[in-house]
Parts: C-alpha cells; structure tokens; sequence
C-alpha cells in the first residue's frame, strides 16, 4: 500500500481495493477543496499530521462542519487497510476477503471517533490503529457466539439495550419496536424462570410457557404500550421473538455486503452467512494466542519504561532501590551503610516509586488512550512492586 504524502492527500483520499489488493488512491474533490482552504488559513500548521486530526475530531464532536467525519474517514484510511490486512492474515479460514475486512473496518470509524479521548492523547492515528483491529477480533467473537447460540438462547442472554438496537437499526418504527420489546421483556422473564441455566443450547418454549407469555403480554400492553393495540395470540409473539433473533444476529455481525444497503423490517431479506462449525475452536485459539500476545507486548513495552525510568533517577536513589530491593535491608541498615539520615532514605524511595508509576501511568495515557481510576494505579502499584523485586532478583 502506497502511504500519502502530504496533508492534503491525508484528509481527501481514499483507499480503492481491486482483486483483494490496493490499487489506488481515489481523491474526492470537495475534500480536496475544503482542506485546501484550510491550509491557506493556516500555514503554520500545514504539516502538523496530529493538528488536523485534532482539529477536524473537535468540530466532528460539536457537529460544527458536515465535511468533518469524511475529512477523519479519509485520514483513517490506511489504519483500516493494516487493521483488515491483519485480520485477514491471521483468520484465512473464514468467508471474508481483505475486501470484506476493510469495509468492516471503515464501518467502525465513527465508533473509534467515539472512543478516542484528546485530552489524553493527540495521537487519533496510533489510537485508531489499535482499536480497529480489537474491533475486528470483537466482532469474530460476537459473530462465533451468536451462532453458537439457539434463538431462545440468545434472547435470554442479551440485553434490552442490544435488542433496542438491533430493532431500530432493522428500520423498525417506533411502535413496532414498542411491542417487539415488551414481547421480549415477557420472553425473558417467564422463560428465565423455566430455563435458569445459561447454557447456549436452550430449547424453544413449550405450548404451556408460550400461553403464559401471551398472557402477560395481553395484560402488560395496556400499561406499557403507548398506543392501543390488540391482544396477540401465541403465533405472533413467536413470530415477533424469532424476527429479533434474526435482527440480533444481522446487527451483532452485519453480512459484509449489507453495509451500505438499505435497512428493510421485513427479517426474509436477511441472510446468516454461518461460518464452518470445525472452523470454530480455530479461531477461538487465534483469538486467545492473539491477546496472549498483545498482553505480552504491553508487558514488554511496560517493562521498558520503567527500566527507562529507573535509569533517570539520580545515583543515590538507584543505590537505595538496589540496596532495598536486592540485597534485602532494612531503611536501618541502609541508614548505617550509606552514613545518611533516615528521612532521606525515606523521601528517595517515595520519590523513586512515585517517579517510576508516573512513567507508567503516562505511557498508559499515551499508547492506550485510557482514562485512568485509582483501581487502575493499585494495579500499576502492584505491578510495579512486583518488577522491582524481580528486577534486582529478590524472590
């Protein structure tokens, strides 16, 4: 894949695969326009990559200029190429094309603008790159586990907030996905009742739990039900319930070829493209081996910093750390060693641990683009004991 070289190219163009390969850059004119106009404004600043990413995700926030998502869309287009080009490397056994990849990838831009935090770091482009790829493993897992599961199965175990979802993003109206709910919520919790496993292999309800259900949703409509409606019969509420098991399924991994098509209520239209099942525990173990390896990336990049970090600090503070940490001593006896007052050996191994955990609480900020709780710096506080005992060999 060609990288673009200036910024003009990084905010107007836009990646055009052909045969499961990039081909070209396609530059998109009123794009071109607006950033050049932005650019005369602004000549100080018409190389600053970071700057416009920043600027245009600020007016993309305040909903102040309609080129905005497009301006950030074209500038995420090659983390999404490297992102699907991953993906597509590690899971060559399912039905998807590097093509497939990408267009999942791009579909999940405005969820990254979402999830990126500017006041921790102005790096959209390194933030992006991450949590593209994380979305796309997400989606193998949702798609692997919606499949695993039975519709009644998969009704139990989601939330009312996904069903909500997945009914409007069906193109349902308003008053449809009103009684699609409420015939979901009596589902649930009539059938949690008879079926408190959690298992995904749930059977379909029985003629005696299907009555109670109607029932309820008879009696419940007129209450929670803002426009009147008649009594349902069982045959409905079924036919209701497996229509959003179906919009669940589309809406948790949407067919790669519906993206970009119009959403339609009627569920004959959707298509499941289910994987091969022998395919499933492969992608289970890419999956685990993956995030195994992520994890242990983040523990060497941690690791680096702190080692940096120690580095910094001045000779006495190392000297006490080693003194403390390796060999074992007491703040009495290296108060007696090093011939120094027993505030001082205090201060320097406050002021070294505080030092060390700021270096990685700001790599954290840095290259994960997280907030951090105090829960979190705990953690890190844990973490970082635990190094400097293993680092001067202390078991």
């Amino acid at each position: 894949m060609h990288s673009r070289q200036d910024i003009t190219e990084l905010f107007s163009t836009f990646a055009q695969l052909s045969a499961d390969r990039f081909r070209k850059w396609l530059t998109d004119p009123k794009l071109r326009r607006s950033i050049t106009k932005c650019l005369e404004y602004n000549p100080e600043v018409s190389k600053a990559e970071n700057f416009w990413a920043s600027y245009w995700h600020k007016h993309w926030q305040n909903q102040s200029h309609i080129l905005a998502k497009m301006h950030l869309s074209a500038y995420l287009q090659e983390a999404c190429y490297w992102a699907a080009e991953t993906t597509v490397t590690k899971f060559t056994n399912t039905q998807y094309s590097l093509a497939d990849y990408f267009q999942l990838a791009n579909a999940e831009v405005e969820n990254i603008l979402k999830g990126f935090k500017p006041e921790i770091s102005n790096n959209l482009k390194a933030y992006a790159q991450m949590a593209i790829s994380s979305r796309l493993r997400d989606n193998l897992r949702q798609r692997k586990e919606a499949d695993g599961c039975t519709n009644w199965g998969l009704l139990r175990k989601v939330s009312k907030k996904l069903v909500l979802a997945s009914l409007s993003h069906a193109g349902l109206s308003p008053a449809m996905i009103a009684q699609y709910r409420l015939a979901w919520c009596c589902f649930k919790e009539l059938y949690i009742q008879n079926h408190p496993g959690g298992t995904s292999k749930l059977p379909e309800p029985n003629h005696q739990l299907w009555e109670a259900i109607v029932n309820l949703y008879n009696s419940e409509r007129i209450n929670q039900l803002t426009q009147l409606t008649p009594q349902c019969s069982a045959d409905i509420i079924e036919q209701w319930l497996t229509s959003t098991a179906t919009y669940l399924r589309a809406y948790l991994y949407p067919p790669v070829g519906s993206l970009d098509a119009l959403k339609s209520a009627d569920d004959s239209n959707i298509t499941l493209d289910l994987p091969d099942p022998s395919s499933d525990s492969l992608i289970a173990d890419i999956l685990a081996q993956e995030d195994a390896q992520n994890r242990q990336n983040q523990l060497s990049q941690m690791q680096n910093v702190l080692s940096k970090a120690l580095q910094a600090c001045n000779a006495q503070s190392q000297e006490i750390l080693k003194l403390y940490y390796q060999q074992g001593l007491t703040q009495q006896d290296i108060i007696k060693q090093l011939q120094i007052s027993q505030p001082t050996v205090s201060r320097r191994l406050i002021k070294a641990r505080e030092s060390l955990l700021a270096a990685l609480i700001k790599w954290s900020q840095e290259t994960l683009n997280i907030s951090i709780s105090s829960n979190q710096i705990k953690n890190m506080s844990y973490f970082l004991e635990e190094w400097l005992r293993t680092n001067y060999n202390l078991s």
